[in-house]
C-alpha cells in the first residue's frame, strides 16, 4: 500500500503554537450565537423604522425606544419602578420555591400526602395567574400581599410539579442499592433520592423564575401605583408604545439575567446530570 493512500498525516501544533482549550471554544459559542441572533433582530428592527414601513405609533424604531428609555432613567422612574419590580418578584420567587421543594419532598415519597393534596393541585395548575388577581386583591387588598401571593402561587405550582415528578420517578435500582448496603431511610432520602431528583428540581426552579416575571406583570396591572407592570399600564393608557417597548425588553433582559444564573448555579450543583 502506498503512502499516499493512507491519507494525510495529523496536523502537529507547531512549537510555542497557542492552541484555544475546548471550554473557551465552547463558552465564546455560547456567547457568539445569541449576539448574532439580537444583531439579525436588531437589524430588521432597524431596517423597518428607518423605512416608515409601520407608523411610529404602533410599531417604534429602536433608537425610539432607546431615548424612550433613557427619559424614563432621567425622569427617576424607570430605576424606582425596577427596585420594586425585583424586590416583589424575588419574595415571590423564595416564598413560591420553598413551599413547592418541600411539598414537592413530601407528595413525591409519602403515599398518604401525594393522595390527599396531588390531585388538588393537579387541578390549579391550569389556572392562570392573571385569573387570581381579583382573588388576591379581595384577600390581602391592594397592598404588597396581592402580589407576592399571585407571584408564589404560581412559582410553587411549577417547583411543585417537578420536585414531586423528580422524587416519583427516582430508579428504582439506586433505591435496592442504597438498601443492599443498609442506608438507613433517612440516609438513602438525603444521599440518594434527592440528589437523583435534583435535576428535576431545579428544572422546575428555573421555570419558576420565568413564571415569577410573568405573573409579575399580571399582579401590578391591577392595583399598584409602581412597578414596570405599572408602568405598562400606564404607557397603554397615553399610547406611549414606545415606553411599551422599553419596559418588556427590561422585562425580558431581566428574565434572562436570573434564568442564566439560576442555570449556572445548578451546573455547579447538580454537577452529575451533565453529560
Amino acid at each position: 500500500m502506498a503512502v499516499s493512500d493512507l491519507g494525510d498525516p495529523p496536523a502537529v501544533p507547531r512549537r510555542g503554537a497557542r492552541v484555544m482549550p475546548l471550554g473557551l471554544l465552547a463558552g465564546s459559542a455560547r456567547v457568539v450565537r445569541p449576539l448574532i441572533s439580537f444583531v439579525f433582530v436588531l437589524a430588521i428592527w432597524s431596517g423597518v423604522g428607518a423605512a416608515q414601513l409601520v407608523p411610529e405609533t404602533i410599531f417604534p424604531a429602536p433608537w425610539t425606544v432607546w431615548n424612550a428609555t433613557v427619559e424614563m432613567w432621567q425622569m427617576g422612574t424607570l430605576a424606582g419602578d425596577l427596585a420594586v419590580s425585583l424586590s416583589r418578584a424575588a419574595i415571590g420567587f423564595a416564598i413560591g420555591a420553598t413551599l413547592g421543594v418541600a411539598l414537592g419532598l413530601m407528595t413525591g415519597r409519602i403515599a398518604l400526602i401525594r393522595t390527599l393534596l396531588g390531585p388538588f393541585l393537579s387541578l390549579l395548575r391550569p389556572i392562570p395567574a392573571i385569573a387570581l388577581v381579583p382573588v388576591a386583591i379581595v384577600w390581602f387588598g391592594i397592598g404588597e400581599g396581592s402580589k407576592y401571593f399571585v407571584i408564589s402561587y404560581t412559582v410553587f405550582l411549577t417547583v411543585w410539579f417537578n420536585t414531586h415528578h423528580g422524587m416519583e420517578y427516582v430508579p428504582e435500582i439506586y433505591l435496592r442499592a442504597s438498601r443492599s448496603l443498609g442506608a438507613s431511610r433517612r440516609r438513602e432520602f438525603l444521599t440518594v433520592i434527592i440528589p437523583a431528583a435534583a435535576p428535576y428540581i431545579f428544572a422546575g426552579l428555573r421555570l419558576g423564575v420565568a413564571l415569577a416575571f410573568l405573573s409579575l406583570v399580571a399582579a401590578e396591572l391591577s392595583g399598584a401605583s409602581s412597578g414596570l407592570g405599572y408602568r405598562l399600564q400606564e404607557a397603554r393608557q397615553y399610547i406611549r408604545t414606545d415606553r411599551m417597548f422599553s419596559l418588556l425588553i427590561i422585562l425580558g433582559a431581566l428574565g434572562a439575567s436570573v434564568d442564566m444564573v439560576v442555570h449556572q448555579i445548578g451546573r455547579k450543583l447538580v454537577h452529575w446530570q451533565q453529560g
